[in-house]
């Protein structure tokens, strides 16, 4: 946190009241609510305005509406068409068509076993419904373990949101240069060379150009991630998703304490609608059980703008603005996002924003001394 700004560098909307009286101290909103208040604070308020305006891009923020926190799973909001759960009805069966698996999957009454503890293997399971909702949240429980020792374990496991189903392939049990959104939960170090802690959760966005290298532990394509001790644990892990106005959100809860962490947080992200919900793993030399115990889809209630509602969204190609220059794992191999050169522009906002305070609070202090001289002349 800085000055009340969440670590995201995102600032929820705040009334200028609010924000004057985290600045001048609480008494100033009264002194605002006054007449002698509005009054001065009418002069003031446009020029605080561009002045805070204008300071959040140099300080790389931007003001935008609050996020709520991860919906707490209200079945009010759950869409059982895309979500599955035990006793696991209509997976695999003509009589209720919402899910299909492949591969070495195998269903039992407690989970999905996408592979065994056993090399070679891949399996995955699909919803066969698309989905419409341009909002949504998904929550997927699931567990990683088997017998092998640190770092003698592997593959790992996919979750995914894609345009095509049912493609086996190379991306832990997926097909590579897919369209749509892959959040990994890489559970194997192949470039032993990065100093990054698996397992290592991190997410993708392809339109079906970009191809996952395995040698790198796909960090040239990843949008952001996080270690995760979730393998080899007694205790419920789970993986929430959330997409919303363009910004993706992944949290995890692998603790055992019963809150989200968060682990993603990205904005800009379009996803078209009508893409398939699934679930994919693999081995290879190194094995491990990957289970999915359930997947819960919930709808999310939001606004969006006009220019949104007109969006054909089942036409967009799924795409990233990056705020931030994407990962490179040959400058950084840690593959954390680094901060560019202090370059000519960028020296002279800090400068402009610099001498714009300076100039704000001479006009804050002229009005103050002002409204004070007038009050004391009253007494004479």
């Amino acid at each position: 946190m800085f000055w009340g700004i969440p670590a995201n560098g995102t600032l929820p909307e705040v009334s200028m009241e609010k924000m004057a009286a985290g600045v001048f101290g609480s008494g100033s909103g009264r002194w605002m609510r006054s007449r002698r208040g509005e009054r001065a604070w009418a002069r003031i308020r446009p020029v605080l305005s561009s002045w805070v305006l204008l300071l959040l891009p140099c300080l790389g923020l931007q003001l935008v509406p609050a996020v709520a926190d991860m919906t707490d799973g209200n079945s009010e909001h759950l869409k059982r068409e895309h979500s599955l759960m035990k006793p696991y009805q209509g997976v695999g069966s003509s009589s209720m068509p919402l899910w299909d698996f492949a591969g070495s999957t195998m269903l039992t009454g407690h989970y999905v076993r996408l592979t065994p503890d056993e090399r070679s293997k891949s399996g995955s399971i699909w919803n066969r419904v698309p989905c419409y909702l341009k909002d949504w949240e998904l929550h997927v429980q699931f567990k990683v373990h088997g017998t092998g020792k640190k770092n003698l374990h592997g593959d790992g496991l996919a979750i995914w949101y894609t345009k095509d189903r049912l493609s086996p392939g190379t991306v832990f049990g997926s097909k590579d240069k897919f369209h749509g959104l892959g959040l990994f939960i890489d559970t194997y170090p192949n470039d032993e060379s990065a100093d990054r802690v698996f397992p290592y959760v991190s997410a993708m966005v392809n339109n079906g150009t970009l191809p996952y290298d395995h040698s790198k532990d796909g960090r040239s394509s990843e949008l952001s991630g996080c270690p995760a001790e979730l393998r080899n644990v007694d205790h419920d892990t789970y993986l929430a998703i959330r997409y919303s106005r363009g910004r993706l959100t992944v949290m995890t809860d692998v603790e055992d304490k019963n809150e989200w962490k968060e682990c993603i947080d990205i904005s800009g992200v379009r996803l078209p609608t009508g893409y398939f919900f699934g679930a994919s793993a693999a081995t290879g030399d190194l094995s491990d059980n990957h289970d999915v115990i359930s997947m819960k889809l919930y709808q999310l209630t939001v606004e969006h703008s006009p220019e949104d509602e007109n969006v054909d969204w089942t036409k967009i190609e799924p795409s990233v603005s990056f705020l931030k220059s994407p990962k490179d794992n040959i400058d950084d191999p840690t593959g954390n996002f680094r901060s560019g050169p202090m370059t000519g522009w960028k020296i002279f906002l800090l400068l402009l924003c610099a001498l714009l305070g300076i100039v704000v609070c001479g006009v804050v202090g002229a009005v103050v001394f002002q409204k004070r001289q007038e009050r004391n002349k009253r007494f004479y």
